[in-house]
């Protein structure tokens, strides 16, 4: 692949790094003082840890890079019908949007199948919201990967799709933050903010599985699964690892989810306990119909 290419798909994330540190001591400066009844602030080895994972999962990425683009090339040199051009402003209005509701797909997927969830998980388990823990990112994206192949199929130049996925982890950086109240109210109706992400990092029962947009939260509105700021959230899962081990905070789901297969009985419950929501048992599972006498 020409460098000049591979550039373009790095430079929007690397020229960002600075900003992510400048905010990060901004917003730690600014809590310093705030009553801690208010806000979670930050705890310095809570921010350690998701910098840390921010800092693996660069390299995850940079992997899924490297593997997933042979893919996308393939699909759009022989298999997709068209080419959109990457010269006009409208191709890149369409991919954002197309990239965006295929964030709110794959978002979903990974809070509602255990599988996806397992990877996933990482990201929720500081028990603080800040733009710290915005890094704490997962070293296992390969969902992303999968929910992306009909991106070049209907004519997205693999390169334009991840420049145009870095912006959008850019903007979603700025959701993670107690210093920002509700915005106006547009602005609360069409996009992903600061309010409505907190409510997506809270478990609370009333805001579990909630509004996994990325940059539009109106897919939440059109697909059922928003839900307004109505009380300060309590972060973190509702199961807390109580650790800061990094390879126990990735992985530590997939243990348990090879402990729950191999205890299971029946392919039915070895099933669920891999592709059902989170916390699904084989008690979960709909009675059997009886057979026809």
């Amino acid at each position: 692949m020409p460098s000049a290419i591979w550039d373009q798909i790095n430079t929007p994330l690397l020229y960002a790094i600075p900003v992510f540190v400048v905010s990060i001591a901004v917003e730690a400066l600014a809590l310093r003082d705030r009553d801690r009844a208010e806000t979670t602030g930050y705890l310095v080895k809570d921010a350690r840890t998701s910098i840390s994972m921010g800092a693996g999962s660069l390299v995850s990425s940079l992997v899924l890079k490297l593997t997933s683009l042979v893919l996308y090339v393939y699909l759009w040199t022989y298999l997709a019908p068209w080419h959109i051009p990457t010269d006009t402003w409208w191709s890149w209005a369409l991919l954002l949007l197309a990239v965006d509701l295929a964030w709110y797909v794959n978002h979903r997927f990974s809070h509602r199948v255990r599988i996806g969830w397992a990877a996933h998980q990482a990201h929720h388990s500081s028990e603080y919201f800040n733009f710290g823990t915005a890094l704490r990112q997962k070293w296992n994206p390969w969902s992303e990967a999968l929910f992306w192949i009909p991106l070049p199929l209907l004519g997205f130049a693999p390169w334009t799709i991840y420049v145009a996925f870095m912006i959008n982890l850019i903007y979603q950086f700025f959701t993670h933050t107690e210093t920002v109240g509700k915005l106006p109210r547009p602005v609360e109706y069409v996009f992903n903010t600061p309010s409505h992400h907190r409510v997506h990092h809270g478990s609370d029962p009333e805001y579990l599985d909630k509004n996994y947009g990325g940059i539009l939260i109106i897919w939440d509105r059109m697909f059922g699964t928003f839900q307004e700021e109505l009380h300060r959230p309590k972060y973190g899962l509702t199961k807390p690892v109580g650790t800061y081990n990094l390879l126990k905070l990735q992985y530590h789901e997939y243990g348990n989810i090879i402990r729950d297969v191999r205890g299971a009985r029946g392919l039915r419950a070895k099933l669920g306990y891999v592709f059902a929501p989170p916390g699904w048992t084989p008690e979960d599972a709909p009675a059997p119909v009886p057979s026809p006498r």
